[in-house]
Formats: structure tokens, sequence, C-alpha cells
């Protein structure tokens, strides 16, 4: 299990902001301050010491910063030290829980000492992390038929819920991720019943809550910030406390989380755990009478609750039934009320069979709070499947999800601006956003509308890498358009070249599953180095077996072109198979591109392209994370050459030589020395 280091007590601090600020902080950050004098791997950076005087003056006066910091320059102590020295309360949000670890369990203590302040920090991640003591207690007393294997998990999570202080599953180190009753013993907003609950004090949550309430940082996650936004009008939902100061890390991804989390979403998954909780309150709260005693209210109660719950679950298994029989069977399809006709009828029944549950709990008498909660729950997901299936709201764009066997109807909004803006940017006095990759070509233009900033400063950092002596661009002179039929064999060929003569050591990145199972056929007859590729291990998996395999090259999709750092020569090439437009067939793309075109502009050039730029410059940012280290960028697609928006590709990316043969690769990791 993994220990959690205490924080010590901090001293009595002044609840204003410190005065001279800035000052403080261009000092800890010379040459002589407390960061060059106390870490041992600080070097002063210019583009670091103007990060953190730009962001300390939007502590002093207020508002809304854009910070672009381009890789190396060290932007996550840019950030901690001002709001250490700020003397406020300040939440920071990150892409990943990841570099919440980092902050939390490295940068944090190494400021403490450098600093010589006494700071307190509380680390949140979302409720589906942390343990309920309620659910879990009623959960073993009726746990007869666990999943089988489940047993000894049940046992293990039982001794160290009595030993751990926050209940997080991550000290299990050895819990699967995929725990089949994890769902039902975890501290999820749908189960909570607040300060009913009777284990309210003790609850992880409460006490979580109640240390973020006093800390001086509170480090979330883009998930938790934004589905804690999403419910912060339901009376138990909420668990970030007040902050007026945010600082928003990867701040490029804050939309697309934004996104999942301000819609609504109708799955077979929501549907089996109301049945399942229901069944286990019912069995529970209202106990039959023992044999022999006379027939009770109680008896009538749990008979005409366990029938409703029957039929949610008969008319559930119809609709979805339905729903795969109707309905196309690619993995996203939007829908409109068209498509949506032939299973309406079953859709609006079990909507209808939802509120029958909810008016069969109401009417027990002395109701408990988990059937309250129970009745909550089916009301809501009658009034969300009623609005999904009419498919009606132009702000939403409406689409089935099939993940495994789950299937899901989700309505998403269009455009999360105006709620970026309301729920979260103009409840904060000063929010920083920052990323390596928010500038588009130089301008912020793009992050602006997407995210309803209006008013802003803005500071743009480039790189403090070297990227003319430590890289080089190679730009096949030969390769077929993408749509072309030999686009992928060709591709296959210039991988297996480059991996040659960089020996392995590669990260290949593609923007579709279906190139990158093309790609792994053909060139797994090629190549004599080891393959290894996305899905057939979990991404922590991959990441360590890449890491510690000599010349491993790692064949990957969208989520290994962000927020993976892998050092030195064990990575020394990244290839790009195609410039990453997002495919206009995808419901929620789509959408977007009919909204702009509805307001008169143009889709491609106003959010094609600028999204495509930023996210290839996050796929060629995996490289280059130090300043030792050398290697090979490339990018297959001919279009960054002859297409005229290429130029704006080729213009966002970094100064690094452009090359067009492997020959004049092989000697720049000669002269790089790279072995």
């Amino acid at each position: 299990m993994r220990e959690v280091p205490p924080l010590p007590e901090p001293e009595p601090v002044d609840p204003t902001a410190a005065p001279g600020l800035s000052r403080k902080v261009d000092e800890t950050f010379g040459p002589d301050g407390a960061l060059a004098g106390s870490l041992p791997s600080f070097e002063a950076r210019d583009g670091q010491r103007e990060m953190a005087i730009s962001i300390a003056e939007a502590f002093e006066e207020g508002g809304v910063l854009l910070a672009e910091a381009g890789t190396g320059t060290g932007k996550t102590l840019a950030y901690l030290v001002p709001a250490i020295l700020s003397q406020h309360r300040v939440l920071v949000s990150t892409g990943t829980k990841q570099l919440q670890d980092q902050i939390y369990y490295k940068d944090l203590p190494a400021l403490r000492e450098a600093l010589r302040i006494a700071f307190t920090a509380t680390y949140m991640k979302g409720r589906s992390n942390y343990l309920c003591l309620h659910r879990f207690d009623e959960y073993k007393s009726g746990a007869t038929l666990l999943p089988t294997g489940s047993e000894a998990f049940l046992d293990t999570i039982a001794k160290w819920a009595r030993e751990t202080d926050t209940g997080d599953r991550s000290e299990i180190e050895d819990l699967p991720d995929d725990l089949p009753f994890w769902g039902d013993i975890s501290a999820t907003s749908d189960n909570c019943i607040g300060s009913d609950c009777p284990q309210h004090q003790e609850c992880f949550i409460t006490r979580m809550r109640q240390r973020a309430a006093e800390s001086d940082l509170v480090i979330v996650n883009h998930h938790l910030l934004c589905a804690d936004a999403a419910v912060r009008q339901s009376a138990y939902g909420e668990v970030i406390p007040s902050c007026v100061h945010a600082v928003i890390d990867e701040a490029h991804q804050l939309e697309d989380v934004a996104t999942q989390y301000f819609g609504v979403s109708v799955s077979t998954r929501r549907l089996e755990r109301v049945v399942g909780d229901g069944r286990r309150s019912v069995e529970q709260d209202l106990a039959p009478e023992p044999p022999g005693a006379p027939r009770g209210t109680d008896t009538d109660n749990q008979q005409t609750i366990q029938a409703a719950l029957d039929r949610v679950e008969q008319r559930s298994t119809r609709f979805f039934a339905a729903v795969t029989q109707h309905l196309p069977t690619a993995d996203r399809t939007r829908l409109n009320p068209t498509l949506l006709a032939p299973v309406s009828e079953a859709g609006l029944t079990l909507a209808s069979t939802l509120r029958g549950l909810e008016a069969a709990i109401q009417l027990a008498p002395e109701l408990t709070e988990d059937l309250r909660a129970i009745a909550k729950r089916s009301a809501e997901l009658a009034d969300q499947l009623d609005f999904v299936l009419a498919a009606s709201d132009d702000d939403y764009v409406y689409f089935l999800e099939r993940r495994g066997r789950g299937l899901f109807l989700r309505a998403s909004p269009v455009d999360v601006s105006t709620i970026i803006r309301e729920l979260l940017l103009e409840r904060m006095e000063t929010t920083v956003l920052t990323s390596a990759t928010l500038a588009v070509n130089g301008s912020f233009d793009y992050q602006r509308s997407r995210l309803g900033i209006r008013d802003a400063m803005e500071v743009c950092l480039p790189s403090e890498f070297d990227f003319a002596s430590q890289t080089v661009l190679y730009l096949p002179s030969e390769m077929p358009e993408p749509r072309e039929a030999g686009f992928t064999t060709a591709a296959t060929n210039e991988i297996h070249r480059l991996l040659e003569t960089t020996a392995g050591r590669a990260f290949v990145l593609f923007t579709s599953y279906a190139n990158l199972r093309e790609v792994h056929q053909q060139l797994a007859i090629l190549t004599r180095f080891p393959l290894l590729v996305q899905g057939t291990a979990p991404r922590s998996v991959l990441l360590r077996d890449f890491r510690t395999t000599p010349h491993a090259v790692l064949l990957a999709t969208s989520s290994f072109w962000q927020g993976v750092d892998v050092a030195g020569d064990t990575l020394s090439c990244v290839i790009i198979d195609k410039l990453p437009f997002a495919a206009p067939s995808d419901p929620i793309t789509a959408a977007r591109l009919e909204a702009i075109t509805r307001h008169g502009g143009s889709p491609f050039d106003e959010y094609q392209v600028p999204l495509a730029i930023l996210t290839l410059l996050q796929g060629l940012g995996r490289l280059i994370r130090h300043r030792q280290d050398r290697g090979v960028l490339s990018i297959l697609d001919p279009r960054v050459n002859t297409k005229d928006y290429g130029r704006r590709f080729l213009d966002a990316l970094p100064p690094s030589p452009v090359v067009q043969n492997v020959e004049a690769v092989s000697r720049f990791l000669d002269e790089a020395g790279v072995d």
C-alpha cells in the first residue's frame, strides 16, 4: 500500500495577497534566489522567470492570463511559486493524475524546503476513486454472490479501509483497474446521500473536502474540475471548496473535458446500477418480517418496489436490444429524431417505468435516504432519456457510443464556451490558463473563442530547447496522399527505413486505429525491432515496457499524443502518419463544423486547422524533453508541402532543419552522437 506523506501544519499567514508579489517571484527565480540555492537541478531560465512574473502580476491584478510556455520552460514551478507566495488559496487543475502526482509528491515538498514557507496542500481526485464506507458496509452484508475471484479483494479492501486516511483506491497497488464491484462501493455523486449518511463525518469525501477547505493549494484534475462544476446545483455532488484563484495547466484539454461533463448520458451501465443499488437498498432497508409474523406494510412496500425494479430491468433490456437492432453499428453514430424513431416507443416506455419506480419508492412510509437517492436517480434518468430521444435542442449534438458491451446515448453541448466562462472563469478573481500548446502561429484567438475568454492578458514564451541543433524534421519527398490506396504501404516502408536508421527507439503515432492496424500487420513482417502496440496492454504497462525494452517501437493513437514523457536515447524518433485533423464524421466535430458555418465562419480555417496544429505539436512534443535529448521528427503526410494550408503547419513547428532523405537523418544522428 502506498504511504501518503503527511504535510506539516502551516504557520499563520496573512490571508490577503502579499505586497510586492511580482518582486518576490522575480528574486526567487533569479540566479541568486531561493530556488538556485536549494534545488540541485535548478538552472535560471529567462522564459520560466518571465512566466512566473506574469502569473504573479495576474494574482495581484486579477483577470485571465493566457500563458503558452514551450517545452523546457519549467512551467509547473513557474505557476506553483507565485501561487504559494501569493498567500491566497489557489486551485491548481492539471490534465492528468500523473501531473497531480508530480506536483504533490515531488514539486511541493521541494518548494517547501526551498522557499522555507509552511503551506498545506490537498490532492483531490474524482469521487469514484474513493471508497464509500456506507455503501461498502451494505455491500459486505449482502455480498453472497461475488464475481469469481473477487472474494480476496473484498477482504483486502476491508483491511485497508480500517487503516487508510484517504480512502483512495490507488493505495492498494494490486487492485485491478476493472474490479467488477468497485462501482458498487465507490463514493460517486449518484450514490451519495450527503449529510444524512450515517457515516457522513467518517466519509473520505467529507474529510477530503474539509482538508481542502483549510489548505493553501488544492490540486485537482480537469475531469474533477468539470464534474464538480456540472453538479454544483446538487446538494451532494460538489467536493471542491470555494476558490477564487485558479491555475489551469494543460488548458488545451479543457474544451474536450468540459464537453464530456456538461452533457447527459443514458447508458446500460447507469440502468444496471440503479437496479442493483435499488435491490440492495430494498433488501436491507425494507427487510421482510420474520416467518410467522403478521404480514405488514414493509413486506407490501418491499414487494411493490421490487416489482417496479423488475419492470425497469425488463424494459431497459428491451430498449437497449432495440438500440442494438435498429441503430447503426459504428462506434459513434450521430442521432436525430428520424434515426431514433424505431427505438422511441421502447425508450419512452422505459422512461415511464423509471417514473413508476420513483412513485413506488415515494409511497413507502419512513423512507431511508438510500431509497430516496434511488428515486432521485430514477427521475433524473427518465428526464434525460426523454431529452435524448427528442433530440430537438440545437445547442446539443446527440449520438450513440458503443464501448465494449456498453451502450451510451449521449447529448453533448456543441459549444461549451459560454458554460466555461460562466461556471469556471467568471467565478474566479484570477484564472491562469497555461500549456505548451495554446497559441496557433502566435495567436490565442482560437483558444479565446473555444473557451469563452473575452478580456485576457497574454504571454507566449518559446521553448528553452535548441531544436535547430537537437532535432531534424524528416519530410519524405515522395509520398501518396493519405486518401490514396497506396498510402499505408508507402508509410510502412518509410517507417521501416527510419527505424533501421534510428535502431528502433521510436513512437509511431497514428490518427486512427485502422491505420495503426494496417501498418502493424505490414511492419511486423519487415522490422527486426520489438513492436509494442496500443490495445495489447494498459497504457502504463506499454510505457514501462518501452522504457525497459532495448530498441522498442511503440505504435499508438490519440492517448499517446500527449502526457507521455520518455527522456534520453530510449526515444530517438517520433513519426506522425497523417496531419491529425479531427474526423468530420465524428458527431461532435460535425456539429461544431455546422455551427461555425451557420454563423458565417470558415470551419476549416477557424476550427479544423488550428485544432490539428495544436494536436500535431503535442505529438511531436513527445521527443525532446531535456536539453540533452536528440532525435528525429517525421511527418509522413505530404500535404504539409503540397497544400496551401500546409504552410500554417510548417510555420507552427519548432525550428528544426528539414531533410527529405533518410541518409540526411543518418548523418544528423551520427553528428549528434546518438548511438
